[in-house]
């Protein structure tokens, strides 16, 4: 509700609201820039709006983000509890709670009773009304009364907290010795029949399926009983959602040091992997297995509370292993403790290991009632998960930090690619399992896996594949990427007349995947079984070939071992877990997205994607059900995209989005940007694709970073628009002796590709810093050479003397080639209307160029004492349209120097002054 706008005791809220003196609870006395931000933090909470909140690292983002937030939720609870106490205190006033009530509204009533009812209808209604909000206010209070009383007692009640441990250990052994006995008189009853299996075995047979209709009924009926006592109602609350585990709980820690940290009830939610402390699951690795397995040890907990089902069902169940971490008292426990003080992932873990209890599953009990609820982004875009982990949105506000890459994250999550070798590997594990398991299997699964295995034939096929031939020597005649739609792709593949929904369904409650990983383990089981020696030589051969190509290692990069490879997708045993997600994807609308055939030299190679161009569907949920939405970052410029792609595209109007950015903390002159239009012989400074390749451009771009090195002390960061350039440019200096002229100034570093190298890479570099720093050092500090879009373009900080000069060479434009964004630049194209005369496709390229820039150049400042220059190589930056485009703290300090001499000038007169004031503080 606006303020002002209804309730009596807001008022004062607007008043302080509208003079901006409103105070916040601040663990020391805020900046400026952080009251204005909690001030229109609070305003957007009340009016229930859309807010695009922009505020530089170092500015204190998080703190403002808690302790506007958090008072906006105090304030509106105790408002709330202000209103019942009127409505209940009028409710013991008896017929005083009419009068006042006609009072509170003469004309409106006046208005019906004139054109509508008669008077004693109206009134009975009113009142009827009335005597039901009240009861629902005393439900909830009484509610609310229990569970504050509840959580006080534990707070304050240690010997009671450690009683009920101790009773719930005894219980526990009970219940494991009665376990023993069932299992060995179970043992001692062993059916005949079909061919006998061990137990292990069992578990690998897909239990008994029933469709949505044959189950409605009787799932109806399991579901309430199983569900009444956990469903609790939703207090108002806030979910802030982060990219990183790390990133989240460094919040955390923020919100137990803030003034809220006693008094707010908080509840981080993570991933399976992250919170489960059963080791046999944790070993699996993967995170889709742990999901499987978890799931089906769950399953078995409530088949054993069902009633028996005939002897050889009985049999199987009691063979499966039950979670000993899934006990709904201890989970209680759990969700108590966990209400009761702030606690991070890591902190959560050790208590559920403590008190044997899940903490996946007893943090999720702990939503209802809680207040501030911290998650992964994935938790709450993708739907199906916020649904799993019993996320209520509706009347709830959602804070999105760290937001500047969320249409990317929203269009990933809902995005999948499968290979060839995928495909066919799974294809070949199902037909081996049904072969195996087909006279133990029912009629329904038999016919739901038949299904599987034709879709798989019919996607190798559309590859130009067949699924009898081994991948990785079946050659593809016909290379390249064709995009369809997706009933195109459908029609091609000849499967428009399956009901992908019921696939789908059918993979995620019968836990085939899991199933086929434990046939495949257990069998060892690959995808190509029936591959020729002479084939597997080759293999090698090429595998051999493909390492002798491997580069030397070059300095600052650190050697490693082959198996810790590329960052990417963990090898699975079953494949099927992957083609999963993209059976799901293509259940999407039509319009909404493409699937992608690119076609290389063999099957394994070749592969089919879904892209999803219209991320705003899946969004607009989260848009429609919450009161407010803040989407926060360091960097939102250019926030158009935001505007434009995620929600007027929905119908948002404009009035409900509200646009804040703020300046940095820092002095003005402790940054100096540049755009440097030239370089020192005169040449041109622009790095298109055509042009940047030319030896003229790359030695001119040699000739600044030597003039920089001489006057900059420290770091200096330097930023390519990609690896393969950086690696061009590097071997031409190497050739033409400018390299050595670098390195005999400051030590050289480069980026590596492999995420495990980055920390070793980061550690050299700051140690090399901290040595240069000394007086009398030969070298004056280091230089980095990174990558736009890299590992250290975003989330690493280049603070002090790690970042005094960062460098911007060119403008990084994304690969207009791609199939995947030429489709969605058609899209929002044939979509939205132009902006200033410009297409949505060709504002799109140049919103993520400079996204890409923004996150790049913000690795400099990091706090308020923190100085640096920031140089962009290329005269395209001077546009009014690009450089309105930068962060406007950045912007409103930019310097614009068509010749290389003003700008040397420029900075090497800042970074004396810098010198000199750090010189004089020392003395």
């Amino acid at each position: 509700m606006a303020a002002g706008k209804g309730q009596e005791g807001v008022e004062v809220a607007e008043e302080t609201q509208g003079t901006a003196t409103m105070t916040f609870p601040f663990p020391y006395t805020p900046y400026p820039i952080q009251e204005e931000f909690m001030n229109k933090l609070y305003q957007v909470l009340e009016a229930g709006k859309i807010g695009i909140f922009e505020s530089p690292t170092g500015t204190g983002k998080s703190l403002s983000l808690i302790c506007g937030a958090l008072t906006w939720l105090h304030d509106f609870e105790e408002k709330k509890r202000q209103e019942e106490a009127r409505l209940l205190t009028a409710e013991l006033g008896g017929e005083d709670t009419t009068e006042q009530s006609e009072k509170g509204r003469p004309e409106s009533i006046d208005e019906q009773v004139s054109s509508a009812e008669p008077e004693w209808i109206t009134q009975f209604v009113q009142k009827k009304e009335e005597r039901e909000a009240t009861h629902r206010l005393k439900e909830e209070q009484a509610r609310r009364k229990k569970r504050e009383e509840r959580l006080e007692q534990i707070r304050h009640n240690v010997q009671l907290k450690y009683a009920s441990k101790r009773k719930k250990l005894e219980e526990e052994e009970v219940e494991h010795l009665l376990q023993l006995s069932k299992d060995v008189l179970s043992n001692q009853g062993e059916l005949g029949g079909l061919e006998p299996l061990d137990q292990n075995e069992e578990d690998l047979i897909l239990a008994e399926y029933e469709s949505d209709e044959e189950k409605k009924v009787s799932n109806r009926l399991s579901k309430e009983e199983e569900e009444d006592d956990l469903e609790e109602e939703h207090v108002t609350k806030i979910y802030y959602c982060s990219r990183t585990h790390s990133q989240l709980a460094q919040f955390v820690h923020e919100v137990q040091k803030s003034p809220f940290g006693k008094k707010t009830r908080v509840v981080s939610l993570g991933s399976r992997q992250n919170l489960c402390v059963n080791e046999e699951v944790r070993r699996l690795g993967a995170v889709q297995l742990i999901n499987d397995r978890c799931m089906e040890m769950q399953k078995n907990k409530h088949e054993k509370k069902s009633a028996e089902e005939g002897a050889e069902r009985k049999k199987r169940r009691l063979s499966r292993a039950a979670c000993p971490f899934y006990s709904y008292e201890n989970m209680q426990f759990l969700r108590d403790e966990v209400l009761v003080e702030v606690k991070d992932i890591e902190e959560l873990v050790a208590l559920g290991k403590e008190a044997k209890a899940c903490p996946y599953y007893g943090s999720r009990f702990a939503v209802p009632a809680a207040q501030l609820v911290v998650l992964p982004y994935q938790m709450l875009l993708h739907e199906a998960t916020r649904n799993a982990s019993g996320i209520k949105l509706k009347d709830q506000v959602v804070i999105i930090d760290e937001a500047h890459n969320l249409i990317d994250t929203i269009t990933c999550i809902y995005s999948a690619e499968v290979s060839g070798s995928q495909l066919f590997c799974a294809h070949s594990q199902l037909l081996q399992y049904m072969e195996r398991y087909r006279k133990r299997l029912k009629a329904k699964n038999l016919m739901y896996i038949k299904q599987i295995l034709f879709l798989l034939e019919r996607f190798v096929t559309v590859l130009g594949g067949n699924v009898k031939q081994n991948p990785n020597t079946q050659s593809i005649p016909q290379t390249g990427a064709q995009l369809k739609s997706i009933n195109d792709f459908l029609f091609q593949c000849e499967i428009d007349n399956i009901n992908l929904f019921k696939v789908q369904r059918y993979c995620e409650r019968s836990l085939i995947s899991r199933k086929l990983f434990g046939f495949a383990e257990r069998h060892k089981v690959s995808g190509a079984l029936k591959s020729r020696p002479e084939e597997r030589k080759m293999a090698g051969l090429q595998n051999f070939l493909q390492n002798l190509k491997e580069q030397p290692r070059k300095p600052g990069i650190p050697q490693s071992l082959p198996e810790e490879a590329e960052d990417g997708p963990p090898k699975m045993a079953s494949p099927l877990m992957h083609i999963e997600g993209f059976l799901a994807a293509l259940t999407t609308a039509n319009q909404d997205g493409r699937v992608i055939l690119t076609k290389q030299g063999t099957l394994a190679q070749s592969s089919l994607k879904f892209l999803l161009l219209n991320p705003a569907v899946h969004f607009a949920k989260v848009l429609k059900e919450c009161r407010a939405v803040i989407i926060a970052g360091g960097t939102m410029q250019p926030v158009a995209d935001f505007r434009e792609q995620l929600f007027t595209s929905v119908g948002v109007g404009a009035g409900r989005i509200e646009e804040f950015s703020c300046g940095h903390v820092i002095p003005p002159d402790n940054i100096l940007p540049v755009v440097l239009c030239s370089g020192p012989s005169g040449q041109q400074l622009e790095f298109t694709y055509e042009k940047r390749n030319l030896p003229q451009m790359m030695d001119e771009t040699g000739r600044i970073l030597r003039n920089l090195c001489n006057v900059v002390p420290g770091g200096v960061v330097c930023f390519f628009p990609s690896y393969e350039y950086e690696k061009q440019v590097y071997a031409h200096w190497e050739q033409t002796g400018l390299l050595a002229r670098l390195t005999a100034k400051k030590k050289i570093f480069q980026e590596p590709k492999r995420a495990n190298q980055v920390e070793q890479v980061l550690a050299e570099y700051t140690k090399c810093i901290k040595r240069c720093s000394h007086a009398g050092a030969a070298l004056t500090g280091a230089l980095l050479f990174s990558v736009v879009g890299g590992k250290m373009s975003e989330g690493i900080n280049f603070s002090d003397n790690l970042g005094r000069c960062v460098v911007m060479v060119g403008m990084p434009y994304p690969n207009i080639k791609s199939p995947e964004l030429q489709e969605k630049m058609a899209y929002l194209d044939k979509t939205m209307p132009k902006i200033a005369g410009q297409t949505p496709g060709r504002t799109l390229i140049e919103n993520l160029c400079m996204k890409a820039v923004n996150q790049s150049i913000g690795r400099a400042i990091r706090h308020q004492d923190d100085f640096a220059s920031i140089v962009l190589l290329d005269h395209r930056y001077a546009r009014p349209a690009v450089l309105s485009k930068l962060p406007q703290w950045i912007r409103s300090r930019t310097q614009v120097k068509a010749a290389f001499g003003p700008a040397f000038a420029a900075l090497r007169q800042f970074h004396c002054e810098k010198r000199s004031v750090a010189e004089s503080g020392r003395a």
